[in-house]
């Protein structure tokens, strides 16, 4: 993810699988389980009828209410009342409400965790709420998390045919739209041929415009796939190699000889180097004006240093992406704005992408909002918070349109012969994420791709290898493609081969 738009708090974790498609199962075996049906019966069983209750309420008085009188005040005193209210309502406003199910336990067991599952009722979506309870006789709320959850045994989608499964994706979509869940667009293809398109909401709430299905949304972190591709495409023509360490292209303006020295090309692109984000105080502090080109952005790297030797584990890293961008202008002696437009946007025929600066009146631009509703207005837009213009890391614009070119592009050769496409597309550290791409095995095979999220920006690109489809969505809202997509590809690994 570009910079994440997940928030940790006391309250409730999140896992809303910003960084890639999540409905894919993870690498290593899930630990066996068992459903109960019926809640425990005491204060336990009572703390967490009375959380679904406030969770479905949608009201911050009665979270407030719920955080006062069944939590344990250290945990309620984590972090500010108004953090837990604002992830309460996100996660209010992205199910529609849950209704319970279950109780589960695990093989081996977790002591100390109490593990609820719900389902929720906007897109069917199973999530398991993690309780910690304190001393009996109270059993008063010492921690909560929410997250995905695998369905419950014997739970089985019945199989579709294309057909009813884009009749099914219709439904999900008109579903949306008529709680005002998604503002975006989504295309869903196999191969050359669209299957469905469709938008939603407004590209500027201010003067009302609606989006449409060119509308041009931010990507987030989605730029990560550019840029790699434009390395691999330099390593394939000689004039860069994968194994050289980034000494060779990057000065101590940029960082240290000793950690350059240490930093391959490879460790960059698969998020090994060790390096963090340049989303730092520096930059919090600073006008975003600041940063339009590559080296106007030294102030806020020259001061990393990797938090372990590089090549030992994967880190998602923005600095070390960013830095990808750096090399590509030593090798080619070229702006990497110009090159990207030239190496991927012209092969691709991605006519609606690109790095635009956000106080230019580029056409049919859509504005990200957050949800506020504490303010009269009920929405805020990310123009100060976000970066004035994009860079290789993330944050460039693109259409659902144009990155289903993108794909194509890839599937074809024309970007990057097979073999290099295969490399890129080969899971490097065990941790689901290739050369620049995530790589996962879903319910429908495998899928590669990249996802984006930041305050008002959330987008995916989902390219299933096996079965052909392609799902793109792009979204103005904190939230809402991720979700969206991997709801669509799990439709759409149920059809009938």
């Amino acid at each position: 993810m570009f910079r994440s738009a997940g928030r940790r708090t006391a309250i409730l974790v999140l896992v809303l699988a910003l960084a890639g498609p999540g409905v894919f199962a993870q690498s290593q075996p899930a630990p066996a389980f068992k459903d109960t049906t019926v809640l425990p019966e005491g204060p336990i069983g009572a703390r967490i009828k009375s959380l679904i209750e406030t969770l479905n309420s949608g009201s911050a008085e009665r979270l407030k209410r719920f955080l006062n009188e069944e939590c344990e005040q250290r945990f309620r005193d984590m972090v500010p009342l108004e953090e837990h209210v604002a992830v309460a309502f996100r996660f209010h406003r992205d199910t529609s409400g849950v209704d319970f199910h279950s109780v589960r336990t695990f093989t081996p067991e977790r002591p100390g965790a109490t593990v609820v599952i719900v389902k929720d009722r906007l897109l069917g979506n199973w999530w398991g709420l993690t309780f910690r309870f304190g001393a009996a006789p109270q059993s008063l709320v010492a921690g909560l998390g929410i997250g995905s959850a695998r369905p419950p045994a014997g739970v089985v989608e019945p199989p579709l045919t294309e057909k009813g499964a884009l009749e099914e994706v219709r439904a999900l979509m008109a579903r949306v739209k008529a709680k005002d869940w998604y503002s975006g667009t989504v295309l869903v293809a196999k191969g050359e041929a669209v299957l469905l398109t469709d938008f939603a909401g407004e590209a500027s709430k201010a003067f009302h415009v609606p989006n449409n299905i060119d509308t041009k949304f931010n990507l987030g972190s989605m730029n990560k796939m550019f840029t790699s591709t434009a390395v691999a495409r330099l390593v394939e023509a000689g004039k860069l190699s994968f194994d050289d360490p980034i000494g060779k292209w990057i000065d101590e303006t940029w960082l240290p000889k000793d950690v350059t020295a240490k930093i391959t090309v490879r460790h960059l692109i698969t998020h090994t180097s060790g390096l963090g984000s340049y989303f730092n105080e520096v930059y919090d502090k600073s006008s975003r004006a600041l940063f339009r080109k590559l080296d106007d952005y030294k102030p806020l790297i020259k001061d990393e240093k990797p938090a372990f030797t590089p090549g030992e584990r994967y880190q998602y890293s923005n600095t070390g992406m960013f830095l990808l961008g750096v090399i590509i202008e030593k090798v080619t002696g070229e702006d990497y704005f110009d090159h990207i437009r030239k190496a991927v946007y012209a092969p691709a025929g991605m006519t609606n992408s690109d790095c635009y600066e956000m106080d230019y009146p580029v056409e049919n631009l859509a504005i990200g909002y957050s949800p506020d509703p504490s303010s009269p207005y009920q929405w805020q837009n990310n123009l100060y918070k976000h970066v004035i213009k994009g860079g290789p890391a993330g944050g460039g614009f693109s259409t659902v349109k144009d990155l289903h070119r993108f794909a194509l592009a890839l599937l074809s050769g024309k970007l990057v012969s097979k073999g290099t496409r295969d490399l890129m597309w080969t899971d490097f550290k065990g941790a689901n994420y290739g050369y620049g791409f995530a790589v996962v095995q879903s319910p429908g095979g495998k899928a590669v791709g990249h996802s984006g999220g930041f305050p008002g920006i959330n987008s995916q690109l989902d390219i299933y290898v096996d079965s052909g489809y392609i799902v793109a969505a792009m979204c103005n809202y904190d939230s809402g493609a991720s979700a969206l997509a991997n709801k669509i590809g799990a439709i759409l690994a149920r059809v009938k081969k």
